[in-house]
């Protein structure tokens, strides 16, 4: 972290195990990432519970290149918050997995779909359930009667204007998820 964390406590004085447990979590933190530029920690105690008091955590970490991870736990009657490390823990772990799906949006692993491609129906095979498309640069992709959405296939005419997805299939090129487009349809 390239500044101190920022540790408060409101309303009550925490005892030397709270601290080390605060501490604890804040270096796990640093475990995940490298990024982590700074972190304020705010532990309050709240009203009174039946039983005991409850804490509410507010945390905040900072990571360049990526919005703020930001965890505001407030537990209302649960009454495993009226124990002060159990409410940080829960408050690590819910930055922990912010964390960590930032991570995976910087290195860019998250899943990114194929954009859907445009074109019309050429033709159709005769007596079978398939055909091709014709895209706007002039190939012929496959496609067959299961790769069409909504069971639009019977509703396909020669000429109509569909996106689709393409894929490597066995002998080429071939479509998933056929979609007709309507003609009122956005490009």
């Amino acid at each position: 972290m390239q500044t101190p964390p920022e540790i408060a406590f409101h309303h009550f004085e925490p005892s030397d195990a709270l601290r080390a447990e605060v501490g604890r979590q804040v270096a796990r933190l640093e475990r995940f990432s490298d990024r982590i530029t700074s972190c304020r920690l705010t532990v309050s105690k709240t009203a009174r519970h039946q039983q005991g008091d409850l804490f509410q955590v507010a945390l905040r970490v900072a990571m360049p290149g990526h919005k703020d991870v930001v965890v505001d736990r407030s537990h209302g009657d649960e009454p495993e918050h009226e124990h002060a490390a159990v409410a940080i823990r829960d408050a690590f772990d819910a930055a922990v997995r912010q964390i960590e799906d930032a991570m995976r949006d910087l290195r860019d692993e998250v899943k990114q779909h194929a954009a859907p491609m445009h074109g019309k129906v050429a033709r159709f095979l005769a007596g079978e359930d398939c055909g091709f498309i014709e895209t706007p640069d002039g190939r012929e992709i496959y496609f067959h009667r299961n790769s069409v959405v909504e069971g639009d296939f019977d509703k396909l005419k020669t000429g109509a204007e569909v996106r689709f997805v393409e894929e490597n299939g066995a002998k080429g090129p071939q479509a998933s998820t056929v979609r007709v487009i309507g003609k009122h349809h956005i490009a």
